[in-house]
């Protein structure tokens, strides 16, 4: 199994910026894909982005421009990088990894966007 931990969640005014963290332990071995989901009252949760271990990135419409979402495999750890952050991206940010036998997930950080 793999835990997960995030952090970097919080109050941010309409246009500012955020950095999340999530850092990963356990059978990290099987980790391929590492990503970020969110989910806001009332809605499904929906993918943000993802990176793969060979680095390929997959992003949702609705933040391509503004977040950017990086990987550092020496540290186990996937960041995503949100600037002009609109009201709309308020949620609870779940982080995600994939692999063969592992699907696990974060227990979510809020962030809210103030207008």
């Amino acid at each position: 199994q793999v835990q997960l931990v995030e952090s970097g969640g919080g109050l941010v005014q309409a246009g500012g910026s955020l950095r999340l963290s999530c850092a990963a332990s356990g059978s990290i071995f099987r980790i391929n894909s590492m990503g970020w989901y969110r989910q806001a009252p009332g809605k499904q949760r929906e993918l943000v982005a993802y990176i793969t271990s060979g680095g390929s990135i997959t992003y949702a419409d609705s933040v391509k421009g503004r977040f950017t979402i990086s990987r550092d495999n020496a540290k186990n750890t996937v960041y995503l990088q949100m600037i002009s952050l609109k009201p709309e991206d308020t949620s609870v940010y779940y982080c995600n990894v994939e692999g063969p036998g592992v699907h696990s997930w974060g227990k979510g950080t809020l962030v809210t966007v103030s207008s």
